[in-house]
């Protein structure tokens, strides 16, 4: 089982309150059927004959037309293979003579074999070719549309999902995909057309007891193979379950290595995982057993078929209706037959098990993204960036409401902060800016337009972020922070860089910005990876700034520097901050305080202070634990400075 590498975070953004993965009463039903057969053979046609490319389509025709040609080659072989004996019976030499009859017949028909069994060869390399570049291009084209609808589904579906188990569906299904249109499209119809053609040879030179022999073989392997191979396709879900349960616990693992460390729970973690490898060892060893089973009565039914014909024809041979090339023909013919038959049990086994594996990718590509545009929205077109929340109410579960008929103004060019206690609801005001979830009530306007009649990438286009909890790609610095802006020039990131104070630093490593910052950034510190997004953003440029306790991770001395950066950024530009730690939004224009879902308080710190009332409980609070925390350390220093400190004492 291999372990496959992703650059998704374990953790979804929840920011403190865990209600995102509850789900959400206004949005339609998640859970889908499983896709069935006949929509997963339909949703691959159009790859295997893909609209706007008669190149591969005349692909597609030539090579099963040369699969055609090939199994014409390959039914005339015995024919010539049967000539060719009897010549050399009937030129034997009888015994004490040299022998010296022509041999040019005899070469002839010889070389014709070789070269019939050349062509043979010759053409199925020309097919296959041909056919690689429909299969790869099917298979690249089928990757590209799931990556691309995957990134269409709305962010409940992400945080519901497991990033180990959803890849390992994923890569199921591409390899899947090659094996089902290779054998369903240029295997099945010409291997079913050799049947036809070998019958209707057999019937010509044996008549029509030995062709019933064969249909009746023929009937009951394919029919024993049916049967069997629906019964392993229960065996092949379960290997597939316990594959994908094996998976999505070595990556999430992976994916939390600290945490792991942190606790000490290697033990754990190879006990979690070694049950659901012993869980698809069992699965595996079922599979092989049950595949010993099929392959075994297969070959006896054909023996058995193979046996009665060649008895027959043996009698033929001795009352002199046939010949010993005869006798040669029909074994070869059967041989031959053997083949395509067994081909025909696996072109079936390996479409069904194929099928099985496509099942959970089209019903994924099945699913419709919560959050979807309207019919003919336009583009949001942001003058001055005034964002208005009017009687909003939203729960991502109905018997737990989130925001109940909330109303704030962010007047353009004004910066306002939302502040509370956790689960108040302040990240839920983000989401839904972005429009990461529909409201249940109420609406969302920015410059008057309704963010839910506008498209969604013109929204995000217009609002930049700076979240709370940064997860950077494993590549690059100079690639995340050109990610604020894809075209942007190596000066511009430079210089984005410079504005949030991590320019220096980044020179100071060995490969500068082409530095790697590893999985989810974890090479950089916080306070780094904290400015890394910052920088991002400020690249971005845009007209509204979302800043979720941007400041978060770092020291008081950074915070200050970054903060100013900050400022400089927000100034001119619409600018909503959720905070934790008031220090960081005294200078707000306007602060509003959340409480349950509900805004109990709103004005400026000054006026908020002055009502004593939940801010000012708040940053009472926060400012004794400020004094703490610095009475605490001024003890330490001053401890260490007269020698009385332990080395145990530096860890408080």
């Amino acid at each position: 089982m291999a372990v496959v590498d992703t650059g998704k975070p374990g953790a979804a953004p929840g920011h403190g309150h865990g209600h995102a993965r509850m789900g959400n009463p206004t949005a339609p039903a998640r859970t889908k059927p499983p896709a069935d057969h006949v929509t997963v053979l339909r949703g691959l046609l159009p790859f295997v004959w893909p609209e706007g490319r008669p190149d591969l389509r005349a692909r597609m025709v030539w090579a099963f037309g040369l699969l055609v040609l090939v199994k014409i080659i390959t039914v005339t072989m015995p024919i010539l293979y049967k000539a060719a004996t009897d010549w050399l019976i009937a030129h034997v030499p009888a015994a004490g003579t040299a022998g010296g009859q022509a041999m040019t017949a005899g070469v002839m028909l010889i070389i014709a074999y070789g070269l019939a069994r050349v062509m043979m060869a010759l053409f199925t390399q020309v097919r296959d070719v041909q056919f690689m570049h429909v299969a790869l291009n099917a298979v690249r084209n089928l990757n590209n549309r799931t990556f691309e609808h995957l990134h269409r589904l709305s962010l409940r579906f992400h945080i519901e999902k497991r990033t180990g188990g959803l890849n390992r569906v994923i890569q199921r299904g591409t390899q899947a995909v090659e094996l089902i249109i290779r054998m369903g499209a240029l295997s099945a119809v010409p291997t079913a057309l050799e049947l036809v053609l070998l019958s209707l040879l057999l019937w010509y030179f044996f008549g029509g007891l030995i062709v019933a022999i064969v249909i009746t073989m023929v009937v009951a392997y394919i029919w024993f193979s049916i049967v069997a191979s629906e019964w392993r396709i229960g065996i092949r879900r379960e290997m597939n379950d316990s594959d994908t349960d094996a998976n999505t616990k070595a990556v999430d693992s992976l994916l939390n290595f600290e945490t792991v460390k942190y606790f000490g729970n290697e033990g754990l973690e190879a006990k979690r995982f070694d049950a659901s490898m012993r869980r698809y060892e069992k699965a595996s060893l079922h599979s092989y057993w049950s595949l010993g089973a099929l392959n075994s009565g297969q070959a006896v039914i054909f023996t058995i078929g193979l046996t009665l014909v060649m008895i027959l024809a043996a009698r033929g041979v001795v009352a002199g209706t046939h010949t010993i090339g005869d006798f040669v023909m029909i074994n070869a013919m059967l041989i031959q037959l053997y083949i395509p038959l067994n081909f025909m049990g696996m072109i079936y086994r390996e479409i069904k098990q194929g099928l099985v594996d496509l099942e959970t990718m089209f019903t994924l590509l099945g699913e419709h993204p919560e959050i979807e545009d309207k019919p003919g929205a336009g583009a949001l077109a942001v003058k001055g960036g005034t964002i208005r929340f009017d009687n909003v109410s939203f729960a991502y579960d109905a018997v737990r409401p989130i925001l109940k008929n909330v109303s704030f103004e962010v007047p353009a060019g004004k910066m306002v902060a939302i502040v509370g206690p956790s689960g108040a609801g302040k990240s839920t005001i983000s989401r839904i800016l972005f429009r990461f979830y529909d409201i249940a009530g109420g609406q969302v306007t920015i410059d008057g337009q309704n963010i839910a009649e506008v498209t969604q990438k013109s929204l995000r286009a217009a609002i930049g972020v700076v979240p709370q909890d940064t997860v950077l790609f494993n590549d690059t610095i100079l690639y995340n922070i050109r990610y604020g802006r894809a075209d942007a020039t190596d000066e511009e990131v430079f210089a984005a860089a410079k504005l949030a104070q991590i320019d220096d630093f980044i020179r100071t490593l060995p490969e500068g910005y082409k530095s790697m910052v590893g999985e989810r950034g974890l090479k950089l510190s916080g306070g780094e990876k904290q400015r890394v997004a910052i920088a991002r953003t400020i690249l971005k440029s845009p007209p509204i700034l979302m800043l979720d306790e941007a400041t978060s991770a770092l020291d008081s001395h950074t915070e200050k520097e970054i903060q100013d950066a900050l400022d400089r950024v927000a100034k001119g530009r619409t600018t909503l901050v959720i905070a934790h730690r008031l220090s960081t939004i005294v200078h707000a224009d306007t602060i509003l305080v959340l409480e349950k879902g509900v805004l109990v308080e709103q004005g400026t710190h000054a006026e908020l202070i002055a009502k004593n009332g939940l801010y000012a409980s708040l940053w009472d609070r926060q400012r004794q634990a400020e004094r703490a925390r610095e009475e605490l350390a001024r003890t330490l220093e001053e401890a260490e400075k007269a020698g009385a400190l332990r080395p145990a004492d530096k860890k408080l």
